[in-house]
């Protein structure tokens, strides 16, 4: 009996150590105008895999990762007005992406609306570093989008850069 139980605290505790984390992730920042923006996902292992094999015009939505501001802003040369949104990712092309809102959050199932996109302006770049696990968060700017809030994704070696200002 001694033994049995060895054996499934072994088994058990290996197959905890082996398996992969998920978990719900939330960020929220204030934005210039004293405006909160909360990001809110579920982690997943970066497969690049995938969005290789995406069709170009196809838009993926991360884990039904979301945006919700309390307040109206400007990204970029968008307005967007205070609620919740769905973050997505739209292949431009082989070697580019962009980043799009789709309006209001996506609940387990849902079938999301991609008739009408919210396009932001955002920059693709890639790394070497690479990024293990999805990462979404709001972080300050650099290069053209130096001194504004930046909604941030990566995925493996791909960062995709939007400004919320």
């Amino acid at each position: 009996m001694k033994r049995m139980t060895f054996l499934a605290v072994l088994v058990l505790g290996t197959t905890l150590v082996i398996a992969h984390p998920h978990f719900e992730k939330k960020v929220t920042a204030l934005l210039p105008g004293d405006v909160e923006a909360s990001v809110a996902y579920e982690t997943l292992p970066s497969n690049e895999t995938y969005t290789d094999q995406a069709e170009i015009g196809s838009i993926i939505i991360p884990r039904r990762a979301a945006f919700i501001l309390a307040g109206d802003i400007n990204a970029g040369s968008v307005s967007l007005t205070a609620g919740d949104y769905t973050i997505g990712v739209i292949k431009n092309s082989a070697d580019n992406w962009g980043m799009v809102l789709l309006s209001g959050r996506l609940s387990y199932g849902d079938t999301p609306d991609l008739s009408n996109p919210i396009k932001l302006d955002s920059h693709y770049s890639t790394t070497k570093e690479g990024s293990a696990h999805l990462r979404i968060d709001i972080v300050p700017g650099h290069g053209d989008f130096e001194g504004k809030p930046v909604l941030s994704i990566a995925f493996g070696s791909m960062i995709l850069e939007a400004a919320l200002s």
